[in-house]
């Protein structure tokens, strides 16, 4: 007896009553993909309103001393720097905060009143500045990070751009600002 090939197919692959079905194995697991951040968790955030409290205590009799940096000056050593601040208070609008500050770096020393936008990056402070005009000085952008009594950061006054960093210091006794 001739038997086609279309239905000795259709013979092979029909299910069978009392033949079990056995299923092709399963497709091996990849292997999971470890990253750089594998076993490391962000620390909890504190509440809003306990930065701020942490931040206005950190910043109130303090100044802030270090140096900046001249972008295309390598060469030149890094330029003394020093921001007093009294006190910062948190302003009723959005992000921004008074500093009561006294900036001095180069032929420069002014005080004045300056709302300036703090951003937080988890639990830290950056001081944001966007083409803003701090009178006497002229306009500026910069980004300063405050972290564990130290600041660093950014700058950019008109076309002159670099870095700043320095240590954030308790002044005591407290010293009003002229």
């Amino acid at each position: 007896m001739r038997i086609s090939l279309a239905l000795l197919f259709a013979l092979l692959t029909m299910p069978v009553v009392g033949r079990a079905q056995v299923a092709p194995p399963p497709d091996p697991q990849p292997a999971p993909v470890k990253t750089a951040t594998d076993g490391f968790e962000a620390a909890p955030v504190p509440p809003q309103e306990e930065l701020y409290r942490k931040f206005t205590g950190a910043m109130e009799n303090v100044r802030l001393a270090g140096v900046f940096t001249v972008r295309g000056r390598e060469d030149a050593p890094p330029k003394r720097e020093e921001y007093l601040i009294e006190s910062v208070k948190k302003l009723p609008q959005g992000d921004f905060w008074m500093f009561k500050a006294r900036i001095r770096y180069g032929d420069k020393d002014v005080s004045l009143p300056l709302p300036l936008e703090v951003k937080w990056a988890g639990d830290t402070p950056v001081i944001t500045l966007t083409n803003f005009t701090i009178p006497g000085l002229g306009t500026f952008d910069s980004r300063v990070v405050i972290h564990d009594g130290k600041y660093a950061g950014t700058w950019t006054h008109g076309n002159a751009t670099g870095h700043l960093f320095g240590t954030v210091e308790r002044i005591t006794p407290p010293q009003p600002l002229p």
